[in-house]
Order: C-alpha cells, then structure tokens, then sequence
C-alpha cells in the first residue's frame, strides 16, 4: 500500500465513530454528577451570603443578639488586641508615607468594616480589569 493509498484509508477508518454500547448510561451519570455539584455549590454560596448578611446586619446595626452585656472574655481581649495592632501597624504605613494626618485610631468598628470593604472592592476590581486583559 502506498502512501496516497494510506492516508485516505485511515482517514475512511476515524471518519466514523464507532457507537459506544453504554453511550446513554454515561451521559445520564454525568448529568447527575453535574447536578448534583450544582446543587451543593447553590447551597454553599446561599449559606455563605446568609451567614455574611447577618454579621454586616449585626455591625451596622451594632446590636448584640444575645440581647444582654456581656462580659470581656480572653477571646475577645485577643481579637481586639490584635485589631489595636492591625490598626498600629496601618498607622505607622501612613505615617512612613506622609500621611500621618489620617488618624484610624479614633474609627470605630464600623468605620473600620467599609474602609475594608472598600479596600477588598477595590483589589477585586483591579483583578477583573487584569483577568479581562490576559483573555
């Protein structure tokens, strides 16, 4: 068999698909497999917006659900030990760059939330803009 014999032979041969005998039984396994990750993602993402929903509700309002005072506990004397030095350390980068006149110590929590949030909008648009630019 010569060579312009060959390549149309094979050609001839791969033009066709075989049909596979379990084609059907494959197509609904992946289908279920597909709807099933949905599910479980919808579900995720739900319970994730619900969770932050009530923590931005609980900080903007600023109520405590358990409807009483409580006392300062060792964990909450930790989390705000370590807000004090994230705050301290935020200070000291202003001020190394001249902009000691932004005093953040004096923000409440609150103020502290939007600046963050604002700063996390920001990175996440400056990543869309660089994801849009490399596709």
């Amino acid at each position: 068999m010569s060579a312009d014999e060959f390549d149309p032979a094979i050609e001839r041969l791969f033009a066709r698909q075989t049909p596979m005998l379990d084609a059907e039984l494959f197509a609904a396994q992946v289908e279920t497999r597909l709807t099933r990750s949905s599910r479980v993602r919808a579900f995720a993402l739900t319970l994730a917006g619900i969770v932050g929903g009530c923590v931005a509700v609980r900080e903007s309002v600023n109520l405590n659900f358990s409807g009483a005072e409580t006392d300062t506990t060792a964990l909450t004397q930790g989390v705000q030990a370590a807000g004090v030095t994230a705050q301290g350390a935020v200070q000291s980068g202003l001020d190394s760059l001249g902009l000691s006149s932004i005093d953040l110590m004096s923000t409440g929590g609150m103020q502290m939330f939007w600046i963050t949030a604002g700063a996390l909008f920001a990175l996440l648009a400056a990543g869309a803009v660089r994801l849009s630019q490399d596709l």
